[in-house]
């Protein structure tokens, strides 16, 4: 199916009602994080379908045009179809590929969605067994998108119960002045409380009257109501 069919099928499911409502929801007015961006309003569980659809017959080639649309459900589609396209095949040289088109792309993975649904996924699942310093770099960006991806490919770290990369950008993200950033790295820290709550704790403890507000209540949103409180309170 050629790229051009894809978009008119992308465009059959839109709905002007969602879009108006995700232009708000996700910030895209004058001075927000998502400015400029543009929906037609397609439900995500559509993106999915239709990426499921299309990642056995889209090049990479038709994949990167796909990735820099101005339409952000079109560049949703173009990650989903690569996180396909990279879990499904066995060959290292497309994977590799797939990964080095990701990094050459981060300016139009520009919303936290688009790094959420990716990041880990491709970034983290490359790098995981290999030198992570491209992931290092990306934490020291300028650029809000480049960060989080950074936090957010450890997701994949964690899964597989590695936590030190996660913990280090965490703790460099301390100062972080988005809340975007705060967010993610919460988050972060939770997904490895779940897996090993003294490891979180420890680095709770060490950090977390220096850490963002919202940052900590992400990090501490599952613990039993009275240690949740005495972090609040600043009690541990």
């Amino acid at each position: 199916m050629s790229l051009t069919a894809i978009k008119s099928k992308l465009k059959k499911c839109a709905d002007s009602d969602r879009a108006n409502h995700s232009q708000r929801y996700f910030k895209t007015g004058k001075g927000e994080y998502g400015e400029g961006d543009i929906f037609i309003g397609v439900a995500v569980p559509i993106v999915r379908k239709l990426s499921r659809e299309y990642y056995k017959v889209l090049p990479i080639k038709d994949v990167t045009t796909l990735i820099k649309s101005s339409i952000h459900e079109e560049r949703l589609l173009a990650l989903f179809i690569i996180v396909l396209q990279f879990n499904k095949t066995q060959d290292n040289s497309l994977k590799e590929k797939i990964y080095q088109l990701y990094l050459r792309s981060t300016r139009y993975i520009n919303n936290w969605d688009l790094v959420d649904c990716s990041a880990g996924r491709i970034v983290g699942a490359f790098l995981i067994f290999k030198n992570k310093e491209p992931i290092y770099q990306l934490a020291k960006s300028k650029n809000l998108w480049e960060r989080r991806v950074a936090i957010m490919s450890t997701s994949y770290f964690i899964n597989e119960g590695k936590f030190n990369d996660t913990l280090k950008i965490a703790k460099s993200y301390l100062n972080d002045e988005h809340d975007l950033i705060h967010k993610a790295t919460g988050w972060m820290l939770r997904e490895i409380g779940k897996r090993d709550f003294a490891v979180e704790e420890q680095f709770l403890k060490s950090h977390y009257k220096k850490m963002p507000r919202v940052m900590l209540r992400y990090a501490i949103e599952k613990f039993p109501e009275d240690q949740r409180k005495g972090y609040l309170r600043g009690e541990i």
